[in-house]
């Protein structure tokens, strides 16, 4: 392909983008193929000789593009959102065509300083004390993976990475049930090993860790020869928002001197919004913080927002300078690589600074406000609708719920199949979880693009679909 061809197709796929954004409502939002199905409609073996675009494009819309899940239609109210804006694609177009690498500051200064200046809006924007700087990271799992790796080699004096694990002390980390199963991961790729990761019991109707039990858990494990290292906290869970105490949670961290990470992936978001940090009250006292911008505001994956207290501890961790890394004759340069676990960096400031200039932080509260708002009203709705129970209360834009028709031995079974058959017809997109032991509908509303109306079409298609069962 030579570069006219380029600027031809480019024009085309922008083209195609208008339309598929403008129709996305037409097509169904979960995936409609059987496993298998796209493996098989893909040649085995790779071509010996090239092709025309034309013949690739056509094969994308014929293969690739039955298989997709479309995670920006505006009624997918499962998961979290991934939401890409207009800007952000843009910005990510751009970087894809620079492509640069931005592992140190003299590969690419402007993404290194563009990065420092974005993180530090981003702090801003969510009311974070300037007391913290950040990093971008890919993702929440990868910056909860950097706190756990830190929190490990403060506890052991810095020799978890030259010494390793074995003939130290049993390190152990603490956590509610309702943090996102990346914590599991990190702790098991730390070495740390999943038995050394003790789950605190929640409490209340913000289903947070009972600050009491998790002070006797520490005692306990003191006096049983194990060695705290850090504790996990949640702002808005995966499951139903639980959301722990951050002022309680420091409160015992503070008494034992243990690090303290905060996950806020995809509430931290809704912090632009004043009138919602109360929800993580104390997170200024916390050691690292984190939340994606990737979720709830637009700013297209992968773009994960790291805040640190003490940064040098985070680079002494993970930081490896051989000679060909080094920058020699520029001081007080940042080489954001010694802040992520991979050594290779894409260009992610450049979204975050499009959506924000585009957009404004009004633009983007304006969108969150008004999804945690149609999501409550739903919520009254269906409190009041017949055979429905509400069973966690709205956190944000996040609730849950249950078909529960009188007489019914097998509830969990049957919202199970009503979650299939919804997710199957295709009109709208939700997902189930378990909590107290029941299996429950969660709904979130956070799609850049969605209405009021999209979340009331998308209850009367569940109450279609309940009805046939």
């Amino acid at each position: 392909m030579d570069w006219s061809d380029f600027a031809r197709w480019g024009a085309r796929i922008s083209d195609w983008a208008k339309t598929y954004h403008e129709t996305i409502r037409t097509r169904p939002v979960r995936a409609q193929v059987a496993p298998g199905e796209i493996l098989a409609a893909l040649p085995e073996t790779p071509p010996q000789h090239g092709g025309a675009m034309e013949d690739v494009f056509a094969d994308f819309e014929k293969t690739v593009m039955p298989g997709i899940t479309h995670w920006q239609h505006p009624r997918f109210f499962a998961y979290f959102p991934a939401n890409a804006t207009p800007p952000s694609m843009l910005a990510d177009y751009l970087a894809t065509v620079i492509a640069p690498q931005c592992m140190l500051w003299q590969t690419s200064p402007a993404a290194t300083e563009m990065e420092t200046r974005m993180i530090d809006w981003l702090r801003q924007s969510i009311g974070l004390p300037d007391a913290f700087s950040g990093v971008i990271q890919d993702s929440a799992s990868s910056a909860t993976l950097a706190a756990v790796l830190t929190m490990r080699e403060r506890t052991l004096n810095w020799s978890g990475n030259t010494e390793g694990l074995t003939g130290q002390a049993r390190l152990r980390v603490y956590s509610s049930i309702e943090v996102h199963t990346s914590i599991d991961r990190a702790i098991w790729v730390s070495g740390i090993g999943q038995d050394n990761l003790v789950r605190i019991p929640t409490q209340g109707p913000t289903r947070s860790m009972d600050p009491v039990a998790l002070d006797e858990a520490i005692a306990a494990d003191i006096a049983a020869g194990f060695l705290p290292a850090g504790i996990i906290a949640s702002t808005g869970g995966t499951g139903t928002g639980g959301s722990d105490d951050i002022n309680a949670v420091c409160d015992v961290a503070e008494k034992y001197g243990l690090f303290v990470h905060v996950d806020a992936a995809w509430a931290g978001a809704a912090m632009i919004c004043p009138e919602f940090r109360d929800m993580w009250a104390g997170v200024d006292r916390a050691d690292s913080v984190v939340f994606n911008p990737h979720k709830w505001l637009g700013m297209q994956f992968d773009c994960s927002a790291h805040f640190l207290r003490t940064p040098e501890d985070l680079v002494r961790t993970l930081a490896i300078q051989p000679e060909f890394l080094k920058t020699h004759g520029k001081d007080g340069v940042i080489n954001y690589s010694e802040w992520s676990v991979p050594l290779g960096r894409r260009f992610r400031a450049l979204k975050i600074w499009f959506v924000l200039r585009v957009y404004g932080l009004e633009g983007l509260q304006t969108m969150i406000r008004n999804h945690v708002v149609w999501s409550g009203e739903l919520c009254e709705t269906i409190r009041t609708t017949p055979d429905y129970e509400i069973i966690t209360e709205p956190v944000l834009s996040l609730f849950t719920f249950r078909y529960a028709p009188s007489g019914v031995e097998d509830l969990d079974d049957l919202n199970q199949r009503l979650v299939s058959a919804v997710n199957d017809d295709g009109r709208t997109y939700i997902t189930q979880t378990r909590t107290d032991g029941k299996l429950v509908i969660r709904f979130q509303v956070g799609q850049v693009d969605v209405t009021r109306e999209d979340v009331t079409e998308a209850f009367a298609v569940i109450q279609e679909i309940a009805a046939s069962l």
